[in-house]
């Protein structure tokens, strides 16, 4: 029986870096595993490819000398208890080395079929006023308050804001697993979301287990991130923040003015109101979760700053309580199309159906294994009959 050769460092790293600080958590799986990473006894290449498979790592990695650097790929401007969060997991890494290979070859297909570069990425700096590119960022893509007030639920003023990014040529991808394997849910505590400003291909990414409502300030957080030509990953949540880059803070206010303008708050607010009360009427009103109402209610001068940190605490415990998966159920093809962005794969099934993309590349982009599935999908956004 062939035993691998492994540094046990690498074993431990690997564990370490899929999320399993404790090697109990593998024991029912590699009961040798302490034995293989005490240096003790070596793992079978069959035994160490399922342990490999297990930790989501690249196989080859476990043979190296030396655990290897992985740095994101794009600038890091997610913070815990004001620190910077050191160690990507691998499910954060997959899913940006996805989004980064269906933008390539979005950006190809572009300029395959002539389409413009989208001019408003890259057209902010951080000098302008925040209240000034919400404006111009809600003017662009027709974005409306009385719109989203009339949506009967938080899942139909999603579906309207991500259509109107749609419409002017972002690629919105919203899942809450891996490609799609339901078995790797993304944690909305490690990131929710990540920008790669591009303009041919400006493509978003949503971690679709976060709130509808926290889905709503994450897409407008990254708008805000391609309107200045920046990518990166945030986890940023309509605080007004402290510890965060500059770019975070302006990108938060961005996002709060054109979710919750000013403008349009301080004549639907009633002095009297008990705060609770307050928070569920507005949330409602302009979809966004209670928390940017606080903010917002703190930025209106409605909120003292003491009021403001003691209800902050206290909403944010509760919405932790009540917090559920989002990323899951629904109609198949539905998911599916959010999870690539309906843009890209109407642009993806044309390519293939005209033998420009390989069937092979294209079902993988898709995240699907079956013709059949990638014909329903065709159908579904109106390229085949």
């Amino acid at each position: 029986m062939t035993r691998a050769v492994v540094r046990p460092e690498l074993l431990r790293w690997a564990r370490e870096r899929a999320g399993f600080d404790d090697i109990e958590e593998l024991f029912g799986r590699f009961p040798k595993l302490a034995a293989w990473e005490a240096g003790d006894a070596q793992p079978t290449l069959k035994q160490l490819e399922g342990f490999a498979h297990a930790v989501h790592v690249p196989f080859g990695y476990l043979f190296l000398t030396e655990p290897p650097d992985e740095p994101l790929p794009i600038p890091d401007f997610r913070t815990h208890d004001g620190r910077a969060v050191r160690r990507a997991s691998p499910d954060l890494l997959d899913m940006l080395y996805a989004c980064q290979e269906r933008q390539g070859w979005y950006r190809e297909f572009s300029l395959t079929v002539r389409a413009p570069e989208s001019g408003f990425v890259g057209s902010a700096t951080l000098d302008r006023s925040p209240q000034e590119v919400a404006a111009e960022m809600a003017r662009v893509m027709g974005f409306d308050v009385a719109a989203r007030a009339a949506c009967r639920t938080w899942e139909e003023a999603l579906r309207l804001f991500i259509g109107q990014a749609d419409k002017i040529g972002v690629l919105v991808m919203v899942s809450g697993v891996v490609l799609s394997n339901n078995r790797r849910t993304l944690d909305p505590e490690e990131f929710r979301g990540f920008a790669l400003a591009d303009k041919r291909a400006p493509l978003i990414f949503v971690n679709g287990t976060d709130t509808k409502s926290g889905q709503m300030f994450t897409l407008a957080h990254e708008l805000a991130h391609l309107w200045l030509g920046a990518s990166a990953v945030s986890d940023a949540s309509g605080a007004p923040l402290t510890g965060y880059r500059r770019e975070e803070v302006w990108c938060n206010a961005v996002a709060a003015e054109l979710l919750v303008p000013l403008a349009a708050l301080r004549p639907v607010l009633q002095p009297s109101e008990p705060l609770e009360q307050s928070l569920q009427r507005l949330s409602k009103h302009f979809k966004v979760s209670t928390l940017v109402v606080l903010r917002r209610l703190l930025d209106a001068g409605a909120l003292s700053q003491a009021a403001f940190d003691r209800a902050w605490a206290s909403e944010r415990a509760r919405l932790r309580e009540l917090a559920q998966a989002g990323g899951g159920g629904g109609d198949f093809y539905r998911t599916t199309l959010s999870r690539v962005s309906r843009r890209f794969a109407r642009a993806i099934v044309e390519s293939t159906l005209e033998g420009q993309t390989l069937y092979r590349d294209a079902f993988r982009m898709l995240g699907v294994s079956k013709t059949e599935t990638f014909n329903n999908i065709g159908r579904e956004v109106g390229v085949m009959g």
